[in-house]
C-alpha cells in the first residue's frame, strides 16, 4: 500500500454527496451479513466483490469528509523518518531524537538513521495528549478552590 502523504480535504460540493453517501452506506453496512459483499458501480454494472471491513472505512471516510475534516490514509506499520514523526507530534527533530533516546518512543536504526513506526509515534501523541488533558483539568480545579472563577 503506498503512503499518502497529503492531507486532503473535501470541497463544499463533495462534503455534501460525502453526506448523503454516508447516510446511505451506514444504513446499508447495518443489514449486510456477508464479511465479502458485493458492491455494484452504477456506471459500468460491475459488481466487485469487496471486504466489509474495507466498506466500514470507506464510511469513516465518507463522514470525515462530509464533516469538511482533513483526512489522509497510512498504513499503520509505516516507519517514518525523525523528520516526519517530529512533524506529526508537532516538535523540533531534536527534540524528538531526543524522546526516542530516553526510551519514550521505540525506534530502530538502519545503519546510522533512526526509524519510527508511525503507530508509535500516534501511540505517543495520544498520551501526550491524555497527560495535557489531566493537567489542564488539574489547574482548572485548581482555580477554582482559591476563587478564581466566578460561579
Amino acid at each position: 500500500m503506498e503512503t499518502y502523504n497529503k492531507v486532503n480535504k473535501a470541497s463544499k460540493d463533495e462534503q455534501k454527496i460525502a453526506i448523503q453517501s454516508y447516510d446511505a452506506l451506514s444504513s446499508v453496512i447495518k443489514g449486510l451479513t456477508s464479511d465479502n459483499p458485493e458492491i455494484e458501480i452504477d456506471e459500468t454494472r460491475e459488481r466487485i466483490k469487496i471486504p466489509l471491513s474495507a466498506l466500514k472505512l470507506l464510511g469513516e471516510i465518507l463522514e470525515a469528509m462530509g464533516k469538511g475534516e482533513p483526512f489522509s490514509l497510512v498504513p499503520i506499520a509505516t516507519e517514518v523518518t525523525t523528520q516526519k514523526a517530529a512533524e506529526i507530534l508537532g516538535c523540533s527533530r531534536p527534540h524528538l531524537v531526543k524522546l526516542l533516546e530516553d526510551g519514550k518512543i521505540d525506534f530502530t536504526k538502519v545503519g546510522k538513521h533512526r526509524r519510527v513506526k508511525f503507530e508509535d509515534v500516534m501511540e505517543y501523541k495520544g498520551k501526550m495528549k491524555e497527560a495535557q488533558k489531566k493537567h489542564l483539568i488539574e489547574i482548572m480545579q485548581s482555580d477554582e478552590e482559591i476563587g478564581l472563577y466566578d460561579t
